[in-house]
This record gives C-alpha cells, structure tokens and sequence, in this order.
C-alpha cells in the first residue's frame, strides 16, 4: 500500500475553516482547491510549452479538432465551433488567424451558404503532428510521479466527478 502523501496547504485551509466555522462543510476544499492547483501547473505548463513550439491553445484546439475528425480533416465552421465549445465568432477569428499561417485552408463541399467547410492543410497536419507528441511527452512527465494503476483511478474519478456536474458535454480545449 502506498505511504499517505504529506499534508499540503489545502488541508490547513479546510482545517482553519472548519476551526472558523463549526458545523460548515469544508470537505470540498481538499478537492477542488487542489484541481484549481493542478489546473493551473497543467495550463501554465501547457501555455508555456506552445509558446516554445510557437502555437497558441486556441490555434492548437482547432488544429487538433480538425485531426480527430479524421480524413478528410473538414469541417464546417459550425461543426468547429461546438466542438470547441466556443462561439462561430470565436471560430472565425481562430480559422482566419490560420489561414493566414497556412495551417487551415476554407473549402467548400458543395453549392450554397452551408457548404463553407474548414480543412486542415499539410502544413497544419505536420505542426500538429510534432506539437501534440511534444504536449503529450510533457504532460506524461507531469503525472509521470503516479503509478500506472493511480493515473487509471484518477482518470475514472474525474470522469465521475465530471458526469456528475450535469454540465455539457467536454470535448474542447481548457486554457483559452
């Protein structure tokens, strides 16, 4: 069995609290102010880095959105924008700024308004390519200090706080 971590500033947060207010639950400190640290590493670490490989979280999340897609990396500008959970203003000003750096080209996929499409160049798919094996690599490191075993735990355990939000559903980037 693994050795209980040592107590960290979130604990004499709760216990300050909880000697400040009696009878007030303060449990949900030690779980969502440690979320709101390690969101905070995770984003700051993952600004950082795209600043290095010269791509900024937006840029990256509509690459990215375009690649899992699948072939043939097209979408609608719609389409993009729910799936980056932001506004079509939002997208357009995302595409424009990649269309300009050659990463995205506008494209069509038929007659009409509607038909506007958004596809991934070349030079889109080979950034991504080498900006999402950097992330990943980095962000592997970052949780690197948990066993195989507790990443899966974890993942499962913020998978159910998530579905028990009753949010929407998640599918974009966080950071923007």
């Amino acid at each position: 069995m693994a050795a209980e971590p040592p107590r960290d500033h979130a604990d004499a947060i709760q216990d300050a609290w909880r000697r400040e207010l009696p009878g007030v639950p303060v449990e949900s400190i030690g779980v969502i102010t440690r979320i709101w640290w390690a969101a905070k590493v995770f984003g700051d670490e993952r600004r950082r880095l795209l600043a290095n490989l010269g791509v900024d979280v937006a840029t990256l999340d509509l690459l990215s959105t375009l690649r899992r897609s699948g072939p043939p990396y097209r979408m609608s500008p719609g389409e993009l924008a729910e799936a980056c959970m932001v506004t079509r203003g939002a997208i357009t000003q995302r595409v424009e700024r990649a269309v300009r750096a050659g990463l995205v080209e506008r494209t069509t996929t038929g007659s009409g308004y509607h038909a506007r499409a958004v596809t991934l160049t070349d030079a889109g798919n080979a950034l991504l390519d080498r900006v999402v094996a950097d992330l990943l690599a980095a962000e592997d490191r970052l949780i690197g200090h948990l066993a195989p075993e507790r990443r899966e735990q974890l993942a499962d355990l913020l998978r159910e706080l998530l579905a028990g939000l009753g949010g929407p559903t998640l599918t974009g980037q966080v950071g923007d």
